[in-house]
């Protein structure tokens, strides 16, 4: 699918080379391909822009709309990177239901902070630095729900094989076990709190609820 990366800066902060994009694109293929989904990523394009505003800006307020209606190009099947401070957030995405509806298309898309993209500072070093934060927001846009959505309730994070979890994951703590269903917590999924270091995958479930959710919502 085609990938549109918007570069938003405060003057020179934020702004990330040519090399850091396409490392942080090499990572969102790898993570997908490394769990077989069969989803593949394409740069389209690059965008620069230079506003305070935006480059602080958190969800749902008119800044976040002003940037993305200026900013947002292609159709339900592209995906649109927006590299800020993310507000309060290392990213937020929404699910697709929300951006299909009447006029909300221009919102569809990923706000991410840019410091966790691989190589661009060392604020988040051993924690979220190596490019995963965007991987784990493509899953919202494709979708999923945390792993640890609905807690310890039957139907959990609507998948049937990542194990329950009752809380979100920080580090990487082996043996986490939070819920009496069976299963360890699913640390290593994508879609779970866990520092970068930690995940490395998506489940068959998690794969097939996005290839639904691809025909529903998103291909042409």
């Amino acid at each position: 699918m085609p990938v549109y990366f918007h570069v938003i800066t405060d003057g020179t902060i934020g702004s990330l080379t040519s090399k850091q994009i396409s490392d942080q694109m090499a990572v969102l293929n790898q993570n997908f391909a490394g769990s077989g989904t069969g989803f593949s990523f394409t740069l389209a394009g690059v965008t620069r822009t230079d506003n305070a505003a935006w480059f602080y800006a958190g969800p749902g307020g008119t800044d976040e709309h002003s940037m993305k209606h200026a900013l947002h190009q292609g159709g339900d099947n592209a995906l649109n990177l927006y590299s800020s401070t993310a507000g309060p957030y290392l990213g937020w995405a929404y699910l697709p239901d929300v951006t299909t509806k009447p006029g909300q298309a221009y919102l569809d898309g990923i706000v991410f902070n840019w410091e966790t993209v691989p190589g661009a500072s060392t604020t988040f070093a051993g924690c979220y630095d190596l490019g995963k934060t965007v991987t784990h927001e493509t899953g919202h846009w494709l979708n999923l729900e945390h792993t640890f959505f609905g807690g310890c309730n039957a139907k959990g994070d609507f998948v049937s094989d990542t194990p329950a979890e009752k809380t979100p994951t920080s580090g990487c703590p082996a043996g986490k076990d939070t819920c009496a269903a069976p299963g360890l917590d699913p640390i290593h999924n994508y879609m779970d709190y866990s520092y970068d270091s930690c995940y490395t995958e998506f489940t068959p479930g998690q794969a097939q609820r996005m290839h639904d959710a691809w025909l529903f919502y998103r291909a042409l």
